[in-house]
């Protein structure tokens, strides 16, 4: 296993009450956390997202992605459900970081899709390991889940690493005129897949 499971606490929410945990990777010391609500044992699956990091979308409330939006869905979807993880994925800005995303704000400011900033800056469209989350669930011993997520990437790396996914849940809001070309190269070139929208 590449990470610990570090500590834990009560975490009272607008939704809620969870408990968060937090981990710790061995080699870097990198560190991610997990919400918790309700009881998470037992043989029936895991409502779960996994939230990769967006620090302007989730705490400064950027309209230019939908990640602030689904964080908000996905909190509320849980406490509906009475029992779910959230794990908060500390990989800012699809794993280049803050500084780097910001970078490619700039590009995309001048006409680049999320994707081509992200090859310009000398990055894979998508650098995050999702294979730190799989490990995450086995530290909490949930291996069957239900994902909240539009991304099948995610469905499949955590399928080859002994997760049993029996639902994709979608997990489609927030778009507006800032970010719907964000939205559609996510879509065209990341293979998201979106039915429909909401807001």
């Amino acid at each position: 296993m590449r990470l610990r499971r570090v500590t834990e606490a009560r975490l009272p929410t607008l939704w809620g009450n969870f408990l968060i945990v937090g981990f710790e990777e061995n080699f870097t010391g990198h560190n991610h956390i997990a919400l918790i609500y309700g009881n998470i044992t037992g043989s029936d699956p895991v409502l779960t997202r996994i939230h990769s990091e967006c620090l302007t979308g989730d705490a400064l409330f950027s309209s230019r992605c939908d990640c602030g939006f689904q964080l908000k869905t996905a909190l509320h979807c849980i406490t509906e459900e009475k029992r779910g993880i959230l794990i908060y994925h500390r990989q800012e800005g699809r794993n280049i970081g803050l500084l780097n995303k910001i970078r490619a704000y700039a590009l995309q400011d001048n006409g680049a899709d999320t994707v081509e900033a992200n090859q310009c800056l000398g990055f894979a469209p998508d650098e995050r390991d999702f294979t730190i989350c799989a490990d995450i669930l086995k530290l909490l011993r949930v291996k069957k889940i239900r994902i909240l997520t539009n991304n099948p990437k995610k469905v499949e790396i955590l399928n080859k690493s002994c997760i049993n996914i029996t639902e994709r849940v979608p997990l489609i809001v927030g778009r507006n005129p800032e970010n719907s070309r964000y939205l559609d190269t996510k879509a065209s070139k990341l293979g998201h897949l979106f039915y429909s929208y909401h807001k």
